[in-house]
């Protein structure tokens, strides 16, 4: 039997990997590695040049990044690129921004490999909750603002079922919402509905941890005011938390 007939007859591996918000030194060291092990890597838009560097240079790189209201691949037929590669018997990584997990799809993408029969791993990577407001001086909790924090997409009226805003207005609770720019006057409507003082203080930070990002603080009822000036990727925090930025910001 052929060398090639026995890869098409073994079936190959799936290391599903956050890269972090941007900042290259961010992603982790396993994450490091099986970059530089794979025969195949596909990726999103928001990995970055240096991270993608780590690739071999004889493996595959396949973009099925996506934006705004354009997903330059659908999500099912990146499920199948997953599965057809490890059929090949390839040694692939899924390489996303941010955590897979986290907003990310990767567990769609893991049923499909599940339900194939495909082996896979998860490699977590720090989410950009976390690592945006770290560099923009934010702590997501505070013993004298915020006794807990909840992540949120801001695909709010898109996908899945509405948000239970009523369970968000909580004056010591920190909240961070994802891909929410667009619909930043929605956010901030439904969460005065719902009780959160107007004057609640927020930030909008662009393109977290990479040296181009901006922070933008101001009241609740000025975010959709704010949100004009900002461009994706950015991450609406709000919060009394957000007060902390101009004395903690470091980055």
């Amino acid at each position: 039997m052929s060398t090639q007939d026995l890869s098409q007859n073994r079936l190959g591996f799936v290391s599903l990997v956050g890269a972090g918000p941007g900042d290259p030194d961010l992603l982790t060291v396993k994450g490091h590695r099986v970059i530089q092990q794979a025969e195949v890597v596909v990726y999103d838009r928001l990995v970055s040049e240096e991270i993608l560097a780590l690739a071999a240079k004889d493996a595959e790189m396949i973009y099925v990044g996506k934006k705004l209201d354009y997903h330059c691949v659908p999500q099912d037929q990146i499920n199948q690129l997953l599965v057809e590669k490890a059929k090949q018997g390839k040694n692939v990584v899924r390489l996303k921004g941010g955590d897979s997990f986290i907003f990310g799809r990767g567990g769609e993408e893991l049923e499909e490999l599940a339900d194939n029969g495909i082996r896979f791993e998860v490699v977590p990577g720090i989410t950009a909750a976390a690592g945006a407001t770290a560099y923009a001086g934010i702590p997501l909790t505070h013993r004298d603002h915020a006794q807990s924090v909840q992540f949120i997409t801001g695909h709010v009226q898109k996908d899945g079922r509405e948000i239970e805003w009523r369970a968000l207005a909580q004056s010591n609770n920190t909240l961070v919402f994802y891909m929410g720019l667009k619909q930043s006057g929605y956010i901030r409507d439904r969460l005065l509905e719902t009780g959160l003082d107007e004057n609640m203080s927020c930030a909008i930070i662009e393109n977290g941890t990479r040296k181009e990002q901006r922070v933008f603080t101001g009241p609740l009822k000025d975010l959709a005011a704010m949100a004009k000036d900002a461009v994706s990727p950015s991450l609406i925090v709000v919060g009394n938390v957000t007060s902390l930025h101009d004395k903690l910001k470091w980055f």
